[in-house]
């Protein structure tokens, strides 16, 4: 049993700040920014890849719904939402989740991202339905 389905048990406390037939929303312990916040499915699914499409859709609507009382209740404009998918990815609780997080400024929060334009038609015609 993960951490997370103990908070949907209510076997540890947590945080919640929504929550319907589907899903449940809580504040993240590390905080990133002010507000930050877990979308996570009542299902048990390990993670992005292995959710089926109701899943996906319940957790991306409640994100929504969690993101629009952010923006009203914390004043912030902007956001990351993010789903860690794998232990590559730094996933660390195996049941499938979404960030949601509050920016305030561009410096409150550092994501960084490598250069691999180099390979951009390599990688096109690798994924692609209708390569070149």
């Amino acid at each position: 049993m993960t951490l997370f389905q103990k908070i949907i048990d209510r076997e540890i406390p947590a945080y919640i700040i929504y929550e319907d037939e589907f899903t449940l929303a809580f504040l993240d312990i590390t905080q990133a920014t002010p507000g930050h916040t877990l979308v996570i499915p009542k299902t048990p699914t390990t993670s992005f890849m292995s959710a089926d499409t109701k899943t996906l859709a319940h957790v991306q609507s409640a994100a929504q719904i969690v993101a629009k009382r952010l923006q009203e209740r914390l004043n912030v404009q902007d956001f990351n939402i993010i789903s860690n998918s794998g232990p590559l990815a730094g996933q660390t609780v195996f049941h499938y989740h979404v960030h949601i997080i509050p920016r305030y400024s561009d410096k409150d929060l550092i994501i960084e991202h490598g250069s691999h334009a180099d390979a951009i038609e390599s990688i096109y015609q690798k994924i692609s339905t209708n390569p070149k």
